[in-house]
């Protein structure tokens, strides 16, 4: 039995913004003395999850793997989207890899190659894949 907070849905217009080409996302984490830390993530959407992934040893993972709490924000000006609530942790290398390289692929959609090269290099490093189904979701992305 699980006591994480029920989820919240996505709205169709908050995926679409979501799911659009360019948006990265901005992910709060809390450090050991309870300050706040931020990092520039690529970031997925898998049937209302947010799936962020990592190489380990960074500090916004670490924190994670810590204290699972996250805010995540994704902003294109005045649009925005924000998501808190508590991260499952994916520790299996396969899907690790697997979900990196999606996101290599998605953000370097314009030049195959470099995507190839990125996901190569991804194979040699230790990943985390940490998803979050939103506990609260905010939004203005109306035009």
């Amino acid at each position: 039995m699980s006591d994480a907070a029920p989820s919240a849905p996505i709205e169709p217009s908050v995926r679409r913004f979501l799911e659009a080409p360019g948006h990265f996302a901005v992910v709060a984490t809390l450090d050991p003395d309870g300050s706040v830390h931020q990092a520039v993530a690529w970031y997925l959407l898998r049937d209302g999850t947010l799936v962020l992934n990592s190489r380990e040893g960074r500090r916004w993972p670490g924190n994670l793997l810590r204290d699972p709490r996250v805010s995540v924000a994704v902003e294109d000006g005045y649009r925005w989207v924000t998501l808190r609530g508590t991260v499952e942790v994916i520790d299996d290398q396969a899907r690790a890899q697997a979900d990196i390289a999606e996101m290599a692929r998605r953000y370097h959609a314009d030049d195959p190659a470099h995507a190839e090269e990125q996901v190569r290099m991804f194979r040699e490093q230790r990943r985390v894949t940490f998803e979050l189904a939103p506990a609260r979701v905010a939004a203005s992305v109306e035009d």
